[in-house]
């Protein structure tokens, strides 16, 4: 038996007729750029977010870096971030022209430490990004809480968890904003690039769509320098069919993640440790991922039996080379280095087989047997 990562083939031909339905009104009304499926998509978003605005951009990376130029980042400033993270977030910062200042992680759930934070604020920090990691919101309320004490902005990098909620409030509801990813392994994944920016603040709502048109306001006047940056109609149509969809397509990727979390608990409980998710967060589990031992030796016995797995990540933020100019080193965050030397992501879709997922448990099992 043979196990992808994702399959995005069968999510597709349930919602095919549709999809090309909305293709097709797109194509005959000629209207590409910022139209009727970019503004629907936008307060859908939004509302779902519990938030009054959201801004359609050209994908993810860019939403992290214009929500961070309509917070008011600019050269000389701060952000403090985790340095377990896909390398989007720190980039973003690093082409505000800010500085990247990182902070360990809660080795329960990958997420930035919140008891970490304020020892890394300083006169020039001027925002936090909390990244919500595999789908799970990071401690917004602490995070808050040290935000509005010292007058932080608070980007919420949503790439991983649209859709999730801690305690009864939405991503994206208590940050200054929060970004969004349409990439298309994302749970709610466009065909081909996009991101979305929500929020609750109307200064955020029209700096960043001054921004993601070249910065101009009214059109072909220039105050401030933007980028181009849109997201595209035709990729709105098609994420318009699957939002409709997106709240069972999270429940069956918790359901999923539940049988994958009691059968490894059941059998190699010594060897594995399944996901934490804490007590009232709304997990929707973008990734299963998975401390264990011997991670690499694992990932080469799933491979060699037609399994595919992924670490995220190899390299934490704070060693990669294009950051070494921040002086930091091999030691400096523990919890994350130990996670990039244990975590390891299994199959993870709406639409996964339990023949499939069996599979791969019994791998995992024969394994660590071994």
């Amino acid at each position: 038996m043979k196990v992808q990562m994702l399959d995005l083939g069968e999510q597709y031909q349930g919602i095919k007729e549709e999809v090309l339905q909305n293709l097709d009104e797109v194509m005959s009304s000629s209207r590409f750029i910022l139209g009727d499926n970019v503004k629907k998509l936008e307060a859908d978003v939004a509302k779902m977010s519990n938030c009054d605005f959201g801004i359609g951009v050209g994908n993810g990376s860019d939403a992290i870096h214009i929500a961070l130029q309509a917070a008011g980042v600019e050269e000389g400033h701060e952000v403090i971030t985790t340095p377990f993270t896909f390398f989007a977030t720190g980039g973003a910062i690093a082409r505000a022209n800010a500085k990247p200042v990182f902070v360990d992680i809660d080795p329960e759930t990958f997420n930035i430490d919140p008891y970490k934070i304020e020892e890394a604020i300083t006169d020039k920090t001027k925002a936090i990004i909390p990244v919500h990691l595999y789908g799970q919101m990071a401690d917004m309320e602490a995070i808050m809480k040290i935000a509005e004490k010292h007058n932080l902005a608070v980007v919420e990098d949503a790439a991983q968890a649209i859709g999730s909620s801690a305690n009864g409030k939405q991503v994206g509801e208590l940050g200054t904003a929060a970004t969004y990813s349409f990439f298309p392994t994302k749970n709610l994944g466009a065909y081909g690039d996009g991101g979305m920016i929500v929020t609750n603040h109307s200064e955020i709502d029209e700096m960043s769509k001054i921004i993601r048109v070249h910065g101009s306001k009214p059109k072909y006047y220039h105050k401030v320098l933007g980028y181009n940056s849109r997201l595209d109609e035709l990729q709105a149509a098609v994420l318009n069919v699957k939002f409709k969809h997106l709240e069972s397509y999270s429940e069956a990727r918790r359901e999923r993640a539940a049988y994958y979390t009691e059968q490894l608990n059941a059998k190699v409980s010594e060897y594995v440790k399944t996901p934490t998710i804490k007590e009232g967060y709304h997990h929707v589990f973008h990734q299963y991922t998975l401390r264990v031992e011997k991670r690499d030796e694992l990932k080469q016995f799933l491979a060699d039996n037609d399994i595919a797995s992924m670490i995220y990540y190899p390299v934490p933020l704070h060693l990669q080379p294009v950051f070494e100019h921040l002086g930091y080193k091999e030691g400096d965050f523990p919890e994350t280095e130990k996670a990039t030397k244990e975590a390891i992501s299994l199959p993870m879709w709406p639409e996964l087989p339990r023949e499939k997922q069996d599979y791969v448990i019994e791998k995992i099992v024969e394994f660590y047997n071994k």
